[in-house]
């Protein structure tokens, strides 16, 4: 994978250039974007039906939760091939349980490791350059990670800096903001796609994209977390790194509304343990399994993700989705949530019959599920980053969500959501469990050439 990239980004200068000139200085006012968001999530779930809980369990008795994230956006095409990108950012508040006891939690704005504090920090910082394969080009409008106007339709992008590699991989229109679509991790990223990634969802490395008119295709190279869920990534680069390559296809099913096909394969590189290892230590000494106890260099994780989108009216804004994915499931969940397998489906449903063009609603359910390995691991009480009841009687976690977000302003969203989640944390034991929500988005953005 490495070596790919390597030969992709020196194949760019036999790219056909056309009429962009690598070393023309930008003749007017350089085009930018700036703008910052802010989000408050208010959680609440009931008491539920829980005969037992350990130490990493979706707690039982009635909790109530407030999470807050800012950020401020600053983007700038200083290069009529090279726009730059920084994003520092602050989350503050937290999440019912304290972010753990569900593989998908339900609220996709909290940060679950208390070590890494409230203070603010540099989420992206990186560049993007666009080498264009031919003269058509569109329109594509400014967001807060996105620069407006006219850009190549085909056209070659790479990506460099610190980012999230979601940023890139396993994108989807309905289903993949935490701040305006979905708030369970279910729907909103691939649960079986242990991505590259801090627990603060960045990670550092480089993606490059191949884009023409009916496939793409994403290859991409990322720093791991040094532990599980850890704030910092490992420096041992070259045994530590979390690599993807996606095809993106786009089939005709309806006239004029082209699905978007993403299939994915990835191949994680770190220090992690091993559940069926961590299970021979403890039979061994009488002690509970400890996946940390069998950390070794190098081991590997390897999975697939299928990632669908069906746009339903012809401005695509109401439209169906779907995920499936696999991993091995052998080696520790190091990254994102403890969740093997996975499969979900879901709509989004613009408000424009009802006259709110800028409401919408989102319906989705899914299921995740563990390995052999995990579940037995899981089962004579391990604990991994997320998980862990002290004992598990096994049934995958079935979720539902159903949200409504109004917009009264162009800049304000007000959401009520709710989720029923069956089998908290794969155990069949306990919930199942209600979560209610409230969250206020308010984002602005200004542009300029």
């Amino acid at each position: 994978m490495r070596g790919f990239l390597v030969a992709a980004v020196l194949c760019v200068p036999v790219a056909p250039a056309y009429a962009l000139d690598p070393f023309a200085l930008p003749s007017g006012p350089i085009p930018y974007t700036v703008g910052g968001q802010t989000t408050v999530v208010v959680q609440y779930h009931p008491r539920f039906h829980s005969p037992y809980e350990g130490t990493n369990s979706f707690q039982h008795g009635h909790e109530d939760a407030v999470s807050h994230s800012y950020d401020l956006y600053v983007g700038a095409r200083v290069l009529p091939w090279l726009d730059i990108y920084v994003n520092p950012e602050m989350i503050r508040g937290g999440g019912v349980s304290s972010g753990i006891g569900l593989a998908g939690y339900a609220n996709g704005e909290v940060i679950r490791n208390p070590q890494a504090g409230t203070d603010p920090y540099l989420g992206r910082a990186f560049l993007r350059l666009t080498v264009p394969l031919g003269d058509e080009r569109e329109h594509v409008d400014g967001d807060l990670l996105q620069i407006g106007g006219d850009r190549p339709t085909r056209r070659f992008v790479l990506t460099g800096g610190a980012l999230s590699t979601t940023d890139v991989f396993d994108t989807n229109r309905y289903a993949a903001s935490t701040r305006t679509q979905f708030l369970n991790w279910t729907f909103i990223a691939n649960p079986a796609y242990d991505f590259a990634a801090d627990t603060r969802g960045y990670s550092r490395g480089a993606a490059v994209e191949w884009i023409e008119d009916a496939w793409a295709l994403h290859l991409g190279a990322f720093q791991m977390p040094s532990v599980a869920n850890g704030i910092d990534l490992d420096g041992d680069v070259a045994h530590a790194h979390g690599d993807q390559a996606e095809l993106e296809v786009r089939p005709v099913l309806l006239p004029d509304r082209p699905a978007v096909l993403r299939a994915m394969g990835y191949v994680n590189h770190a220090r992690m343990g091993n559940y069926r290892d961590s299970l021979a230590l403890a039979a061994g000494n009488g002690s509970t399994p400890d996946i940390t106890a069998t950390r070794e260099r190098d081991r590997v994780k390897y999975g697939v993700t299928l990632n669908v989108e069906q746009p339903i009216t012809m401005d695509g804004n109401t439209g169906l989705f779907a995920r499936f994915g696999w991993n091995d499931g052998h080696t520790e969940t190091f990254a994102y949530t403890e969740a093997d397998w996975t499969a979900s489906v879901g709509t989004q449903v613009n408000g424009a019959p009802w006259h709110r063009p800028l409401d919408q609603i989102g319906i989705a359910t899914g299921a995740n599920g563990l390995s052999d390995p995990h579940k037995d691991y899981l089962g004579h009480g391990g604990l991994g980053f997320e998980l862990g009841d002290g004992r598990l009687r096994y049934r995958p976690e079935t979720i539902v969500e159903l949200y409504y977000s109004m917009r009264p302003l162009s800049w304000v969203a007000l959401t009520a959501d709710y989720q029923l989640i069956v089998d908290p944390g794969d155990n069949a034991d306990r919930g199942p469990v209600s979560v209610v929500g409230v969250r206020l988005h308010l984002e602005g953005q200004a542009a300029g050439a």
